[in-house]
């Protein structure tokens, strides 16, 4: 999981972190990736994608196109729920 999420760094995707569990990867809303029996896993909506396990960039690939796919179309609540669990701005912080 760490060279996934380094590919994943390197490709621009900046808002995945690790659980700490060493097999869980959440990218984005509705994106995590797992890594379980020799695959990485995720799902996209009803359809469940895997990539081998010994090719971290290649599936780094992968999950940086869908990711750029949902932030094209970030839901309406996300907003709100980010403003909800942050707070009001203070000076020049968001």
């Amino acid at each position: 999981m760490e060279k996934l999420h380094a590919e994943l760094h390197g490709l621009g995707v900046t808002t995945a972190y690790e659980l700490g569990d060493g097999a869980t990867l959440p990218v984005w809303i509705g994106l995590v990736v797992r890594y379980r029996d020799g695959f990485y896993r995720w799902r996209e909506g009803p359809l469940k994608r895997r990539h081998l396990g010994t090719d971290p960039a290649g599936c780094a690939l992968r999950v940086a196109r869908r990711y750029k796919e949902l932030q094209a179309d970030i839901p309406s609540w996300w907003e709100e729920l980010v403003r909800d669990l942050r707070g009001r701005p203070a000076g020049d912080y968001p």
